[in-house]
């Protein structure tokens, strides 16, 4: 028989946080919670390297497709630029994890630039060429690709 964590996951969201207000600990679903709690914890963490992966994507576009710029990317950019800041601010523990997140974020770049512009990816830098105080400057936007 399915337990209510698998029927009606809103209801049992509501029981449990009632069984937290009311002080009925052992009453709690502590498997099914433990579950919810990692998964709250790596959503935050997949969206800070998705929000990476689009800002590291619209600057490789910008660099290798000179003749498309325009203020949509513009706006692109900088709206990533505000949203990693604001996920950083409210998750400050995310900030240890940077040096891999950006990694992986730059390696679906190159896939998702690659597929947008027609270039090959061996074409594009293979580790991420600049520092974190470049691509997160909101003045910066990298040179033409010569």
């Amino acid at each position: 028989m399915a337990s209510q964590y698998e029927s009606d996951f809103y209801g049992w969201t509501l029981e449990q946080a009632g069984l937290l207000q009311a002080g009925n600990l052992e009453q709690l679903d502590t498997r099914n919670l433990l579950e919810e709690i990692r998964s709250m914890g790596n959503s935050e963490r997949r969206e800070l390297e998705s929000r990476l992966e689009v800002l590291f994507m619209h600057l490789l576009k910008w660099q290798y497709q000179p003749a498309y710029r325009g203020r949509s990317w513009q706006l692109t950019i900088a709206e990533q630029r505000r949203k990693i800041v604001r996920r950083l601010n409210r998750n400050p523990s995310l900030k240890s994890e940077l040096p891999e997140l950006m990694a992986d974020a730059w390696g679906d770049a190159l896939l998702s630039a690659a597929r947008e512009t027609g270039t090959e990816i061996s074409d594009f830098p293979q580790k991420l060429p600049w520092l974190w105080a470049e691509f997160m400057d909101e003045h910066f936007f990298p040179d033409s690709h010569k």
